[in-house]
């Protein structure tokens, strides 16, 4: 069964809620500590909020077999988002595939760069594509604050 790549729409943000706090309060253990991965996530995202943010951003999501296995967003500013992939997905693609989505669709729209706020997880992967960290930050989240990093790409347009 091979990976499908495509849109999100409304009748996703349930199951993308779930997949952002399962990549956050278990994908991200490797880099932050369960009191930190608790602050950043207490619960997944849900609700009108939630669905109307996802509504004003590009989303694409993959998936196989009906199971969601990551998604990104990127917004009319050239601001990626969100940027999650289930723990046991990581390391087969599913975030190259979306990304590559998303900087070309970047690309077609003339944007002449994309910026970010990387987790300590996703910083590898964002220099691996090229992109640069402007500098490293602290976000507080509850009592906690979290190592992150603003990054930026910037594109050769003719």
């Amino acid at each position: 069964m091979s990976l499908l790549v495509r849109d999100a729409g409304p009748a996703d943000a349930e199951a993308l809620g779930e997949l952002f706090f399962l990549s956050v309060r278990e994908g991200a253990a490797p880099r932050y500590s369960e009191t930190e991965r608790v602050a950043w996530m207490p619960e997944p995202p849900s609700g009108p909020e939630w669905e109307s943010g996802l509504a004003e951003q590009d989303v694409v999501l993959v998936e196989k077999g009906g199971a969601f296995l990551g998604f990104m967003s990127l917004d009319a500013r050239g601001y990626l988002d969100l940027a999650f992939v289930q723990p046991d997905a990581r390391g087969t693609g599913v975030a190259d595939a979306l990304y590559a989505v998303l900087e070309n669709r970047a690309l077609a729209a003339g944007m002449p760069a994309l910026t970010t706020h990387a987790s300590l997880m996703a910083r590898s992967f964002f220099a691996r594509h090229g992109w640069e960290v402007q500098q490293a930050e602290t976000v507080s989240r509850g009592c906690e604050e979290l190592r992150r990093f603003k990054m930026r790409k910037d594109f050769q347009l003719a």
